[in-house]
C-alpha cells in the first residue's frame, strides 16, 4: 500500500488551508498513494481562535475535504476542530477527520496538551475512546500529538487489530523538540510493534516565520517508522510530501520475532 504525508503548514483562513488539503492530496495521488495524512489544526493553525470555526462533521468544511477525497479517489485524514461536549460552544473537540474510499470515521484526541505553558484544555473538551479503521485490509490506530507520550494508547489500538499506527500532530517548538517527537514516534513503533505514520505540520521558522507565543505551530519532521522501531522515511522542517510504501507483512514479522504484546503482563 502506498501513503503520503503531507507536511503542511496551515493559518487562520479556512479557505487557503482547504487549498493546501486540495494541492497535496492531488500530488499525494499522482504519485499512486492511496491514502494521504495531513497534521493536526489542518482546519485551522493553533495561536488563532478555534471556538467560532468549530463544526460537526457533515458542516460544510468537512464536506468539502469529503468532495477532495472523492475527486482524486483517496483516503484522506486530517484534523479539524468540532463542536465540544458542553453544548454551550464554550469548548471544541480536536478531532481527525477520516474519509474516502467508502471510509467515514473519527478520532477525538484523548491527551490534552497542557505543557511548556499551553494550557487545551483551557478550550478543546478531550475525547474519551481509541478509534481504528480498516482500509484495503489494513487496520489504522489513530493517535493526535501529545497522544504520542502515551504507550497506552497505541497498544490499545494494536489490540484492537492496529497495524499501523497514524499520528498527526502540530508539534511544539523548543530546544529538542524535534529530536523528542522522533524519538517518540520511534518508541511507540516499538512498544506496539505498528508501523507508525507520523505527520505534523511543517516549521514556521523554515519559512522565516518565528512562532509567537506558547502555541504548538509545527516543527516538521515527518516520519515514517518500522515496528522495530527503525526510521524509514523523514522529512525536515520544510513544508513538503512524502510518498511510502507500506508492507503490513513487516507488522507479522516484527510480532513473531518480538512479541511484546503477547508476552506483556498488566499491574
Amino acid at each position: 500500500m502506498r501513503i503520503a504525508l503531507a507536511q503542511i503548514i496551515t493559518g487562520r483562513e479556512l479557505a487557503g488551508n482547504l487549498a493546501l488539503v486540495a494541492d497535496y492530496a492531488a500530488r499525494a495521488r499522482a504519485g499512486g498513494a492511496e491514502l494521504v495524512v495531513f497534521p493536526e489544526a489542518t482546519m485551522r493553525a493553533f495561536g488563532n481562535s478555534l471556538l467560532d470555526i468549530a463544526e460537526p462533521l457533515d458542516g460544510p468544511w468537512a464536506s468539502q475535504v469529503r468532495a477532495i477525497a472523492a475527486e482524486q479517489d483517496i483516503v484522506i485524514v486530517a484534523g479539524m476542530f468540532t463542536p465540544g461536549t458542553g453544548g454551550d460552544g464554550g469548548k471544541v473537540r480536536n478531532t481527525l477527520l477520516v474519509t474516502g474510499r467508502g471510509i467515514e470515521t473519527s478520532y477525538d484526541k484523548i491527551h490534552l496538551f497542557d505543557a511548556f505553558g499551553f494550557a487545551e484544555s483551557d478550550t478543546v473538551d478531550a475525547g474519551t475512546s481509541p478509534a481504528t479503521f480498516e482500509f484495503d485490509g489494513v487496520t489504522f490506530g489513530l493517535a493526535t500529538c501529545y497522544d504520542i507520550r502515551f504507550p497506552g494508547l497505541f497498544t490499545e489500538n494494536a489490540d484492537r487489530g492496529a497495524e499501523v499506527n497514524i499520528v498527526c500532530a502540530s508539534w511544539g517548538s523548543g530546544p529538542g523538540k524535534a529530536e523528542q517527537w522522533k524519538l517518540l514516534a520511534r518508541a511507540r513503533a516499538a512498544d506496539s510493534t505498528t508501523l507508525v505514520l507520523a505527520c505534523g505540520q511543517g516549521d514556521p521558522a523554515s519559512q522565516g516565520v518565528e512562532p509567537k507565543g506558547a502555541a504548538p505551530t509545527g516543527v516538521g519532521h515527518s516520519v515514517v517508522v518500522s515496528p522495530f522501531g527503525e526510521v524509514l522515511e523523514e522529512l525536515d522542517g520544510a513544508p513538503g510530501i512524502l510518498i511510502a510504501d507500506l508492507d503490513p507483512a513487516v507488522v507479522k514479522d516484527a510480532r513473531t520475532k518480538l512479541p511484546v504484546l503477547a508476552n506483556r503482563h498488566k499491574f
